[in-house]
């Protein structure tokens, strides 16, 4: 994962033009498949944004959303814009959060009508606390200059179609009432966005600035007067909460690497008492100037240690998780204890030997952490090797 860029798309120019206008030195990123995203840092933080244009509609922004997740691997995905008011709670300049999505297009025809069949996404519990906090904090928008009030952040659910909704009576207006009363705004596309987020396994955020009532009363004079004010708001708010979550990340990423150091440290201080000392160890052992206390694991057959090769395992998978080992490393460990697996289970001379080469293999392939490194160790003995 990137730890310290976010990915931000919206459906039109003004909205990203928006955002873009709060980044500095914007770099072109070309995706292999012609994607164009500009990669700049949000003014006055260390964050970086990618920024990309999906058009309109869910299908869209769907597809670009999993496109920039896989090319990036972000802390998170925000898609921010403009969007219709559903009710009189966030008014014209306001910014909505989504605590959920609808897809409120689902349903099944039937002989006494249309059944709603829905589908939701709920936003990542982290990214709706933060949002909340910032909020309350209230620090986050431009002066007004001259527009009246300052916009007020509002939480709630977000219906997401494909049409766009201007109408008070329509069988749509209808619908969405009936089945979705409590959804605060009416877009295009976060439905697909969160999709994406949900597959890939990447958290969304979606951020509307209101910049109509989706009631009728919209118009062209209209948008040119609110969409622009509606997608800086809604610009302000997103880029800020993308420089949280950056920072967020950085700090479960140094509280992860002091764990990680004074583990080590720990280790470090055991093992030199072994060298320069007698120790007394309950149900522990000592190989060497190495002191495993409770871990020396009871090999006796090739099942044995294989058993003990998928423990170490999800020791790996562990370490990964926490940012200890990076993404090639942690595959290319992967890949030498799948190998070591399969040739301890044929059970041969021969492959013993490859599997005791393939563990020393990986021993070096971890160096740089010490904690696995004492796991493998017996690990490499019982296989047929030297510690």
């Amino acid at each position: 994962m990137s730890k310290d860029l976010v990915v931000i798309l919206t459906a039109l120019n003004l909205e990203y033009q928006a955002v873009r206008r709060r980044m500095t030195s914007p770099q072109v990123h070309r995706h292999e498949r012609g994607t164009r995203f500009e990669v700049g840092t949000v003014q006055g933080t260390s964050c970086r944004v990618a920024l990309a244009l999906t058009n309109k509609g869910n299908h869209s922004a769907a597809v670009i959303a999993e496109r920039a997740i896989q090319e990036f691997s972000p802390v998170a995905v925000l898609f921010v814009g403009v969007a219709g008011a559903l009710w009189e709670t966030a008014r014209l300049g306001d910014v909505v959060m989504a605590t959920h999505v609808y897809a409120y297009h689902g349903g099944t025809s039937e002989d006494d009508g249309l059944k709603a069949r829905p589908r939701v996404w709920e936003a990542p519990h982290a990214i709706s606390q933060l949002g909340s906090h910032l909020a309350r904090v209230n620090n986050w928008a431009d002066e007004t200059g001259g527009h009246g009030r300052p916009p007020q952040v509002r939480f709630g659910a977000i219906a997401a179609g494909e049409i766009v909704q201007n109408s008070k009576i329509s069988a749509e207006a209808q619908w969405i009432r009936q089945h979705y009363n409590d959804a605060l705004a009416i877009e295009m596309e976060a439905a697909g966005v969160a999709q994406a987020g949900h597959l890939n396994g990447a958290p969304v955020a979606i951020i509307r600035g209101i910049s109509d009532r989706a009631d009728g009363t919209k118009s062209s004079a209209k948008d040119r007067s609110w969409q622009p004010r509606a997608a800086a708001n809604a610009a302000a708010f997103a880029t800020r909460l993308a420089a949280e979550l950056v920072e967020e990340q950085m700090q479960v990423s140094r509280s992860t690497a002091e764990k990680a150091r004074s583990a080590d440290r720990l280790e470090e201080h055991v093992n030199n008492t072994a060298r320069n000392s007698t120790v007394g160890i309950m149900a522990g052992s000592v190989k060497d100037s190495n002191v495993y206390l409770n871990t020396d694991p009871k090999v006796t057959s090739p099942n044995d240690l294989i058993a003990e090769l998928d423990g170490f395992r999800l020791h790996l998978m562990r370490h990964h998780a926490e940012g200890a080992l990076d993404d090639d490393t942690c595959r290319e460990a992967l890949a030498d204890l799948d190998s070591a697996r399969r040739a301890t289970r044929e059970n041969t001379p021969e492959s013993s030997k490859r599997a005791a080469m393939t563990l020393r293999r990986l021993r070096g392939l971890i160096a740089d952490c010490p904690a696995l490194v004492a796991k493998l160790a017996p690990l490499v003995v019982a296989a047929g090797g030297t510690a």
